[in-house]
């Protein structure tokens, strides 16, 4: 069989997906009992825009995943999904459409968006699909399709049947830009420059009080002045009342630990509300709610004559009317951390407002002995899990008012009692439809907020479990696997573990793997304002998708890997070797049969170092470590395969007549195992020359529709052999030897040679004197003598 002169990755790729698709090679079989269930809660990318480098970099390592399991015999369930209805792709929906999605009505708005997700989706899958992704895309899921809005909407009902769920009026984490509530989770501190201004307040008596406060503009939401009960400066004002400036309000001195005495001036001012502790200080002492601050950032009536001014610009104009009225003692430049919403990138404001909850507080040490109970790689990403549940200091906040979504499944009527919609009826929108079994009489609001997508994505092992058989679902739940990016445990991975705990009492999955971020060529984050964005289209119409993928394999789970183009290089010279490796093998292998026949001794050597690469490779990938497995195979092909053993094994293939008659057809025999058992090894990596090679050739004789349905190579001790082993280690030495020699003589590999002086122990002279005619063909050796010595060397004559 002879291979096409060059490899066509873009034909071979377009060529492969739909075969794969046609085929079903990556279905699950609900009706294959016989072998054992993998199943992959696979994360669902947010429609955001086209794929980037991370999303490649993350997906191909857990793609890497399904396809050894598929091909170590496990019956994969591996669905895929799209997350599509958050605050990311709304705003794709705005910068494509020209469009502000607040400011037109709900129907339209809602219209609009899954008018472009229909358009956009089939587009956005394909770039899944063209990075080699294994996923059963006839299983697929939307977070906004029906069956997704169902099963979201049923958990909710769950919870609230089991008083896990619950609205009220409160503070809430409020994103300006976007007008809606967000959660904790939500939230990226950001370090800005700010300043450190000292105002002065003063007592009854007409005491100065300084504060220093980096938030002058929430003076008028002042509620109270707060120093630590230790501090001796401030102790006799306590009990006492300060008189907020520009306001002229009067605030009660509280003393309260929290204060640090080392900070600013030792004094603070509690707003409604500036930050967390202005919260808990707020319930703590009953103090009043003053709120400065519309849900569009500006400052309302109670901000007097900075109504309607964003708060930055509030910020300035009460900095300048406190030094004309001389209350501004002083200003220090600092740096300070503030949080900012993680899509808006905008500072956030904490607000009052009617919202829905989950309860959670209270089930911390249930979420960290979960958390305990999963299998983690690596390890350490544990601690992020741990350190989050710990921290956390917020109940669940799941109602978001956007348009687009999934709507929250209640009305209220006049008094304010709640209606639950009725699980048959799921799913349902509030504003169309009403509650199963309410009269019609009765007058209903229905409630126009919607979940945060988070709440819906939380449920992903539903989502797509419930795409299958209901007969089959038992088998998938829990699935064995989450693979996740490190920057949303705190989201992703959390919200779906506290979900499935709330509601079942047990983990969604078995085991979770972490991956890191792509970074720059500088180890920095890539993002189009830096104009460092690698875009991985680009790089696979440049290289090719294995060529991506093998730069993927490079890098441990949960570590970040810069990227460098260079390595895509390397993997496409791979890819090159690979196949003109193979146009040599298959050339050789044209004519061969399969017949047991007793091996040469280097033919012995090749398949016991075969067998401890199997053996490498398959511990490597059982532990997820796949970058170890993929530097195993490109030592061995690189180094054993093609460098040493095709030569070794050349002069027997192209002169078999100066052999024994069976030393050709040991030759293929090895050749046969070591080129179908490489591609096998590299096929999770490299999926498409994989499967053109073993189609070329292999197909019709291992009599899989695949190589990656193929089974994975078994590692057999049978083939292990210590003394060929130590025989083709001592003949490997002796031809790297005469290629050095060669080559600093600037002589040609072909040049023959009079003769070489081996000098060796008698044990190693036996052993080589049973390959002294393959030693002579590689050597291109006139003569060979043998000389004994307890040091091993060789004496080259030209």
């Amino acid at each position: 069989m002879e291979l096409p002169q060059r490899y066509d990755a873009k034909e071979a790729e377009a060529k492969w997906q739909k075969f794969w698709e046609k085929n079903k090679i990556y279905a699950y079989n609900e009706k294959d009992k016989k072998k054992e269930t993998y199943s992959i809660d696979t994360p669902p990318p947010t429609v955001s825009g086209s794929m980037h480098i991370g999303h490649a970099f993350s997906y191909s390592q857990q793609d890497f995943v399904a396809r050894y399991k598929r091909m170590k015999g496990f019956n994969v369930f591996y669905p895929f999904g799209t997350d599509d209805n958050g605050l990311a792709t709304e705003k794709l929906v705005q910068k494509n459409r020209k469009v502000n999605l607040r400011k037109i009505p709900r129907t339209e708005a809602i219209k609009i968006c899954l008018e472009f997700l229909k358009e956009e989706r089939p587009k956005f899958v394909q770039d899944w699909k063209n990075i080699g992704m294994s996923c059963d895309f006839s299983v697929m899921y939307s977070t906004i399709d029906d069956m997704s809005r169902k099963i979201s909407q049923r958990t909710f009902l769950e919870m609230a049947k089991k008083g896990l769920a619950y609205r009220k009026e409160a503070p809430i984490i409020w994103d300006t830009m976007f007008q809606t509530a967000i959660a904790q989770a939500e939230l990226v501190d950001s370090e800005i420059d700010s300043i450190f201004n000292d105002i002065v307040f003063r007592t009854e008596g007409s005491d100065e009080l300084i504060i220093a406060t980096t938030r002058p503009e929430l003076i008028g939401a002042c509620v109270a002045v707060f120093v630590h009960p230790k501090d001796k400066r401030y102790r006799k004002h306590v009990g006492k009342t300060a008189i907020t400036p520009l306001y002229n309000a009067k605030v009660p001195v509280l003393a309260d630990e929290k204060v640090s005495m080392e900070k600013g001036t030792g004094i603070v001012m509690c707003c409604t509300f500036g930050d967390q502790t202005d919260i808990e200080w707020y319930k703590q002492y009953k103090l009043p709610l003053k709120m400065l601050i519309n849900p569009d950032g500006t400052m309302n009536d109670a901000a007097g004559r900075y109504k309607g001014m964003k708060a930055d610009e509030a910020r300035k104009a009460t900095i300048e009317d406190l030094k004309q009225a001389k209350l501004l003692k002083s200003q220090k430049a600092i740096k300070h951390v503030v949080q900012i919403g993680e899509r808006s990138g905008q500072p956030v404001e904490i607000i009052n407002s009617k919202q829905w909850y989950i309860s959670y507080l209270d089930k911390k040490d249930m979420f960290l002995k979960a958390s305990e109970k999963l299998g983690w790689y690596p390890k350490h990403m544990k601690h992020r899990l741990d350190n989050w549940i710990k921290g956390l200091n917020w109940d669940w906040s799941i109602s978001r008012q956007r348009h687009f979504g999934v709507p929250i499944p209640v009305w209220y009527d006049k008094t304010g009692k709640i209606y639950y919609a009725d699980e048959s009826q799921l799913p349902v929108d509030p504003v169309a439809d009403r509650p199963k079994g309410v009269p019609e009489k009765v007058d209903l609001i229905p409630e126009t907020d919607v979940f945060d997508t988070w709440f819906t994505s939380g449920s992903s092992p539903f989502l797509a479990i419930e795409l299958m058989p209901k007969e089959t679902q038992e088998e998938l739940f829990p699935m064995s696997l989450r693979p996740q990016a490190h920057d949303i445990i705190n989201f992703w991975l959390f919200y779906t573990m506290a979900k499935t705990q709330l509601i079942h009492r047990k983990n969604p999955w078995k085991d979770v793997i972490i991956s890191g971020w792509a970074l720059d060529p500088h180890g920095r984050k890539m993002s189009k304002s830096k104009g460092n964005v690698v875009v991985p289209q680009d790089m696979i119409q440049k290289y090719s998708a294995d060529a991506l993928r093998f730069w993927t394999a490079g890098s441990k789970l949960g570590d970040d890997m810069p990227f460098q183009e260079k390595d895509l290089v390397t993997g496409q010279k791979t890819i090159t070797k690979l196949w003109n490796a193979s146009k040599f093998v298959l050339m050789h292998l044209e004519d061969y049969r399969y017949e047991k026949v007793e091996l040469e001794i280097l033919d012995k050597w090749l398949l016991a170092k075969l067998q401890k690469l199997v053996k490498k490779c398959t511990e490597h990938f059982d532990a997820y470590e796949y970058s170890k497995a993929k530097q195993e195979f490109e030592l061995f092909f690189w180094q054993v395969f093609t460098d040493n053993y095709l030569e070794l094994a050349k002069d027997r293939l192209y002169n078999p007549g100066k052999y024994n008659k069976t030393a050709r057809k040991s030759a293929q025999f090895a050749l046969y195992e070591a080129l179908l058992n490489l591609l096998k090894l590299i096929a999770p990596v490299m999926p498409y020359i994989t499967e053109e090679i073993y189609q070329l050739y292999f197909a019709e004789k291992e009599k899989e529709k695949s190589i990656h349905i193929s089974h994975w190579p078994e590692y057999s001790e049978s083939y292990i052999d210590k003394n060929a082993e130590e025989t083709g280690d001592l003949v490997v030495g002796i031809l790297q030897t005469v290629r050095k020699f060669k080559s600093e003589k600037s002589l040609s590999l072909k040049a023959e040679l009079s003769s070489i002086i081996i000098s060796c122990s008698a044990s190693q002279r036996k052993k080589l004197e049973l390959v002294l005619q393959d030693i002579k063909a590689i050597t291109i050796a006139e003569d060979i003598e043998f000389r004994e010595s307890k040091e091993f060397s060789l004496e080259i004559k030209n």
